[in-house]
């Protein structure tokens, strides 16, 4: 790793050292206003519990929404990332694999849209993963379309990462896109949902992915130590990209096991992989 990106590395840690929660500042918005399609109208508030290392867990999510982390515009490059916690789809890790994540990003000029999600696997959940997470994945992605100006976000360069579960439906809206609804009466259901980039972070394994042509550039990591089936998957991806001629980058950290997320007290090569995700979507959105 080069002085400079050590230092900018380093820089960006410091930055997460109070973390914890999303910031009071951060505004908060929600996906749909008037209540998610197929969600409750009185499910009741999303329960947060504190793990004894001080991270935030969210459930009871029936009112997806957005935490909105822009950059200074001085260093604004005008990219965009909707970011994904994980959580089994039972609940969502929202500080290491979210709004730490928001952060860094913002401290590399990037901005960072942290998404909180319907759990299809809660206890009682009506929920689906591809009728209600992924939709509301779509929804963050085309909302950060429609809001490109108001952000200061080039609709062009709008990707999403994902972690675990939130791996699982990044993979699942880098492959299941579409144009919009041209004659929808609400803007944001005119816009696209294809991701312009996705990463996927030891994501969860789907059974019937079909890569294209199409497929959005993918960066791909997990660590040696997952379960055998997290890196089959993930290794599977990266070939049938590689076989389409798709862009796509893949990561191994050897003695390393899942969830490892974005922690400063994180040691040695796994350190660097926010550094290594950055240096990777500046030349991937630019030749794409």
């Amino acid at each position: 790793m080069s002085v400079r990106a050590a230092v900018a590395l380093l820089a960006g840690l410091l930055f997460l050292q109070q973390a914890g929660a999303a910031d009071s500042t951060v505004q908060t918005l929600l996906l749909w206003p008037a209540g998610a399609p197929g969600a409750p109208a009185s499910g009741g508030d999303e329960a947060v519990r504190i793990t004894e290392q001080g991270e935030h867990v969210v459930s009871n999510v029936h009112r997806p929404s957005l935490a909105i982390y822009l950059p200074t515009k001085k260093i604004a490059t005008g990219i965009a990332v909707v970011v994904v916690p994980g959580g089994g789809h039972r609940e969502l890790w929202m500080d290491h694999e979210g709004y730490n994540i928001a952060k860094f990003l913002n401290t590399q000029g990037i901005a960072a849209f942290v998404l909180k999600y319907r759990l299809a696997r809660a206890p009682g959940s009506t929920y689906t993963i591809e009728g209600d997470a992924l939709a509301d994945l779509k929804r963050a992605l085309r909302t950060v379309r429609a809001r490109a100006a108001d952000w200061s976000v080039d609709p062009r360069k709008v990707g999403v990462i994902g972690f675990s579960a939130g791996g699982q439906l990044a993979v699942l809206a880098a492959t299941r896109f579409d144009a919009g609804d041209a004659n929808a009466a609400d803007a944001i259901e005119k816009q696209g949902s294809r991701p312009d980039f996705a990463a996927l972070v030891y994501p969860g394994t789907w059974p019937d992915l079909k890569f294209a042509a199409d497929t959005p550039p993918m960066f791909l990591l997990c660590g040696g130590d997952d379960r055998p089936e997290v890196i089959a998957g993930i290794t599977r991806t990266y070939l049938s990209l590689h076989e389409l001629k798709v862009a796509a980058e893949l990561h191994l950290y050897d003695r390393v096991a899942h969830g490892f997320g974005l922690r400063a007290g994180n040691k040695g090569p796994i350190a660097a992989w926010p550094r290594q995700f950055v240096d990777w979507i500046g030349p991937t959105v630019a030749a794409h």
